[in-house]
Formats: C-alpha cells, structure tokens, sequence
C-alpha cells in the first residue's frame, strides 16, 4: 500500500489540497496561509494591549517639554494650556509608576478643566497629545449626557468608551486619561440650587462627582442604557485623569462683574487700567464658574483651571499654513493626489483670516471659508487635463460672494 506523504498544516491539519500553499519550518512542520494571517492578527491584537498598559520605565515616559515640543508641531500658540497639559499628563505617568503600595505619600490626580472660546484648540489639543500618549485615550461630549432614566446616555457611557479604546482591557483603562468636550453645556441653568429636576446640568454633575473623584463603577460594555441581564464591567475610576473643556460662552462677563471692570462706557478702565478687557479669561477663577453655573463639588473635584487665548489675526493666520496639518497643506495634498499643483496667493490667505475674524469663529471658520473658495475647483479640476491651480484674490472673492447672496436668497 502507498504512503500518503501529503502535507497537512500542522495548526488545523488541513491537507495541502484545501490550502493556497504552506509555510515550511523545522521537523517537517507546516502552517498554511489561512494559519498565518489568523496568527498575525493575534500576535497584533496582543502588541495593541501591551502598549495601552501603561506599565513603561521612568526614562521611556516623555518628558513635559517633551510632550509641548509635540503639540507645538500641530497646535499655534496657546502656551499656557499646553504646559498645563503637558505637566498634568507627565505627573499622571509618574502616579501609575508609584510601586509602593505602602508609601505614606500618595500622588493624587489633578483633573484639569480648559476654558477658551470656541475655535481656539481645546478639542484640538486633546486630539494631538492623544497621538503622543502610551495610556488608552478618550474623547467624549458632554452635550449628550442625561440623569439615569431620562432619553440620552448614561454618565457611564464616558468609561465604555475608554473600555472600547483599550480593547476591554479594563486594567488598562482604570490608568487611562479621558477628554470631556463641551463641559458647559451641562451648567445648571441659575447660580441657586435647582428646586426641579435639571437632568442635562446639576444631574449630570451630580452624577460625574463619582467618576471625577474616584470609584468603582458598573459600565455597560457595549453601552446604551443598563438593564437587569446586561453583564457589568467593574470600573475602578481612581487612577483616571479627566481634562474637562468647554467654551463658557459669557463667562467674561461674571469675571468682569468680579473684578467690578466695566466692559464699556465713558469711564471703562479708569478704574482697573492695569485689567486687559481684550482678553478677560486670564483672570477666571473658580468662583466664576460657580457663578457660571458649576456645582462647587464639580469644581473641587478639577484643581487645576486654565485658559486658551483668544485667536489674534497673526495667530490665526500662522495656523492656516504652519501646523503639519494645516489647512492649507491638507488641500494641497488633495489636489496632488490628482497630480494637480495647488497654490494660493498671498493676499487670498490675508482675505481668508480676514474673514474668519469677521465671522467670529475662531480656527475653525479658516476651514469652511477655505471650503466654500475650493468647493468649484475641487468638483472641476479632477476632471481636467491641468496640472497647476492658482487661486487669486477675485477668485475668492467671487467665491465667498456669491455663497454669501445664495444664503440671502434661501434666507
């Protein structure tokens, strides 16, 4: 009788017939190719953990001038918030590094909450430093977040989202960091203590105070709002850093109302000369957001406070080119995946700010206006045989023109 000397996978024992081909190894060993990428996977998913674990030695942790020199590369200005950010990121690694279980000096983390006006970085920053970090990494928007119970997601759906990123590696996630946008939309709607339910504001505070401070908490895993047969995830939240941003549109006002300065008026800073009126939050304190409408338990709970500076026309107009990521480096790299050379003149970057300062919306409003000038060229060009795009100043003019009567015919 013959001996069958076909070759089997040495993992499924699949024959070489079944198989598109084998990888040969010592003794006679085999793996087929459906083995191999099923192992690549799994050696990736392993490699993926790892590096979210949090357990790295004092020299591979990036230092705060580090950590800045990155977000330097991607965000303009904004110094202050960024060595905030950067400290506060670099004493959280130091915190997870603490061995000593009995040391009678415990670290304890300081949350940090960031107020600037909309379109000045705060979501940005977030972003950039999440790229540089070697915890689990989250952003989540306050704007969603209701009361238990109530149409809208649960407080612990912010630590599902956290769980996703570290791949449900919940020890992994109990060191992470997690980015709450939009905090001041969950203001209590007056400065007294609500006398009916207010389950988008005081209720979501209420219910965050847990989490910012420190407990263990049972998280939905696929999230969505808990029911009896949902199986828990228990959630230490101790050793998580929480960054809180919001815009706090109307805070100066509390602030000027502190610091007893008149914003207008014949005798505006005869009083306080030395109060720059230009650029009130520098001087926010905690009580103004207590006055803004912040629970003093939230704000007790977010020890560090700081601000992000109002965009000034040079600031504006050095994030439209300089960043990495730039706007206009971003359309530029369109444009060349099509083998098309893209260039902008001088005085149509001038107009873009100019405009974007007009309209009052920050960095961000430097790409819809970019957007609504491209938008024809963009829809064209792809379709033509020309590998050069110039756009002048009456181009874009003619461009944000003729946007601007179409919404006043649609108005």
């Amino acid at each position: 009788m013959a001996k069958n000397n076909s070759k089997h996978c040495s993992f499924c024992g699949r024959p070489e017939s079944q198989v598109d081909f084998f990888i040969m190894g010592q003794d006679g060993a085999h793996i087929c190719n459906d083995c191999a990428v099923q192992a690549a996977e799994i050696v990736k998913e392993n490699s993926s953990k790892k590096t979210n674990l949090p357990n790295l030695k004092k020299e591979q942790v990036p230092k705060p001038v580090e950590i800045k020199e990155y977000l330097d590369q991607y965000v303009i200005g904004q110094n202050e918030a960024k060595r905030y950010l950067s400290v506060a990121v670099y004493n959280h690694y130091k915190r997870l590094m603490q061995e000593d279980a009995n040391d009678d000096v415990e670290i304890e983390k300081s949350n940090i909450i960031m107020v600037g006006y909309t379109g000045t970085g705060k979501t940005l920053l977030a972003k950039t430093i999440a790229r540089k970090l070697h915890v689990p990494f989250t952003i989540v928007d306050a704007t969603v977040l209701t009361e238990a119970g109530y149409v809208g997601e649960d407080i612990e759906s912010i630590l599902t989202r956290l769980l996703q990123v570290a791949d449900y590696d919940v020890k992994a996630a109990e060191r992470g960091i997690v980015f709450i946008d939009e905090i001041d939309k969950i203001a209590r709607k007056g400065d007294n203590p609500s006398i009916t339910r207010d389950v988008s504001g005081e209720g979501v505070q209420q219910g965050l105070l847990k989490l910012l401070e420190g407990a263990v908490v049972n998280v939905p895993p696929q999230g969505g709002r808990k029911h009896p047969d949902q199986k828990m995830i228990a959630v230490n939240t101790q050793n998580i850093l929480f960054v809180c941003g919001g815009a706090f549109d109307g805070i100066e006002k509390k602030i000027a109302s502190r610091l007893n300065t008149r914003v207008v008026g014949y005798n505006a800073g005869k009083e306080n000369e030395q109060v720059d009126k230009k650029n009130l939050l520098q001087y926010i304190a905690p009580q103004d957001l207590k006055s803004f409408g912040l629970i003093p338990e939230i704000i007790g709970r977010l020890p560090i406070l700081t601000y992000l500076e109002p965009l000034d026309r040079d600031a504006l107009r050095r994030i439209l080119t300089e960043p990495k990521n730039s706007i206009i480096k971003q359309y530029s790299k369109l444009f060349n995946m099509d083998g098309i050379e893209l260039i902008f003149d001088d005085e149509v970057l001038d107009y873009i700010v100019d405009k974007a300062i007009e309209f009052k919306l920050g960095a961000r409003g430097l790409r819809s206006i970019t957007e609504t000038i491209m938008m024809d060229e963009m829809f064209e060009m792809p379709s033509k045989n020309e590998k050069k795009l110039i756009i002048s100043l009456p181009y874009a003019q003619s461009k944000i023109e003729k946007a601007n009567i179409n919404r006043l015919k649609t108005a």
